[in-house]
């Protein structure tokens, strides 16, 4: 463990930045938070796919070296800094967290990239302050061109998440019940597996920060549907005060009805999505193709997503026999179980 606080280029409107402040700021690891901006930054390494947050670790001679993707960083982070984890140490909570963070990160995030892009209000606030958080000091005549170009742009990549018309229905009915099933968790936590977060509650914080404060339509729809989520991303944005001591996770024997409730969602859309998505990046197929909650579901392939199925899968493959069991258990009838159903 450097003594040095741990550099990492970020934004604010990037929701996996904001993940990472907030665990980072919940296990009280110092950092120094570089806004993407090439003065702070050219000194640095890029990373191989630029991301952010582009963390900076020294690798094995001392050199910087530049590495991107939260969710293998977060596991790096509990080897080099002990204390206050967020990997519950029972294997069946931490299989869960692992399988809820993956949600947070690959489908709560179609949401926010649908939201942004895809309402003429949300477009409008993104391309006003997303430019203006790289430079403050800027005109309004020179942020206009920075605005157009990322609007285009991002717009034009709304098919990376599967946002178009005809998916549009099933993220925004998706994003609505998810709102109400976690609204109604929450009493029984108030993290996802009880009374400390893990990583996955952090996955969901932060894609939330965009969902339910910054942009205009997911607001309003929080704000009415759910105002305890809208005030619970204020809380866990600094849970630097909180002592994981006093409020434990969940016992495995005693997870809430609840929490049935949130991994059925995850089985009525992210798995079928996950599996149609894998088969097509399999077979080669130029569009993925399926039904989601009764509705028709098509994107292009997203190679990246065929991995964290893969990944998913070689965790439940690393439980012992008996915490898979309970694993099945806690899984079966939610649509979940057709991650680990043997083709034939």
């Amino acid at each position: 463990m450097s003594s040095q606080p741990l550099a990492f280029k970020g934004a604010p409107g990037s929701p996996y930045t904001r993940k990472m402040l907030a665990l980072l700021r919940y296990r009280r690891i110092p950092y120094r938070l570089l806004i993407s901006n090439a003065d702070q930054t050219n000194d640095l390494p890029e990373p191989k796919v630029a991301l952010l947050p582009t963390f900076y670790f020294a690798d094995p001679t001392g050199e910087m070296e530049a590495v991107v993707d939260s969710t293998p960083i977060i596991r790096r982070l509990e080897d080099e800094y002990p204390g206050r984890s967020v990997i519950p140490e029972d294997p069946v909570l931490g299989f869960l967290d692992y399988l809820f963070e993956d949600y947070g990160d690959e489908w709560l995030t179609k949401a926010m990239f649908h939201y942004r892009w895809y309402y003429q209000d949300d477009i409008e606030r993104a391309g006003e302050i997303l430019p203006r958080w790289r430079n403050l000091q800027a005109a309004d005549s020179e942020i206009a061109p920075m605005s157009k170009f990322i609007s285009e742009r991002q717009i034009s990549r709304l098919y990376v998440v599967g946002s178009n018309d005809t998916t549009a229905p099933v993220i925004e009915q998706s994003y609505k019940r998810f709102l109400d099933l976690f609204r109604a968790h929450m009493v029984n936590g108030p993290f996802i597996l009880g009374g400390r977060p893990g990583a996955a509650d952090f996955a969901w914080y932060g894609q939330l920060t965009q969902l339910t404060q910054f942009d205009p339509t997911p607001m309003a729809e929080t704000l009415t549907r759910a105002p305890q989520v809208y005030a619970w991303v204020s809380v866990v944005d600094d849970l630097s005060g909180l002592d994981p001591q006093k409020t434990p996770w969940f016992d495995r024997d005693e997870i809430p009805e609840s929490l049935t409730g949130l991994l059925t969602e995850i089985g009525r859309t992210y798995v079928p999505a996950l599996l149609a998505n894998a088969a097509a990046v399999d077979s080669g197929a130029p569009q993925v193709e399926t039904e989601i909650d009764g509705e028709s579901w098509r994107q292009e392939p997203f190679p990246y997503q065929a991995k964290c199925l893969q990944w998913v899968r070689q965790r439940y493959a690393q439980l012992e026999s008996d915490d898979r069991d309970v694993v099945d258990g806690l899984l079966g009838g939610t649509g979940g179980e057709a991650l680990f159903r043997k083709p034939g």
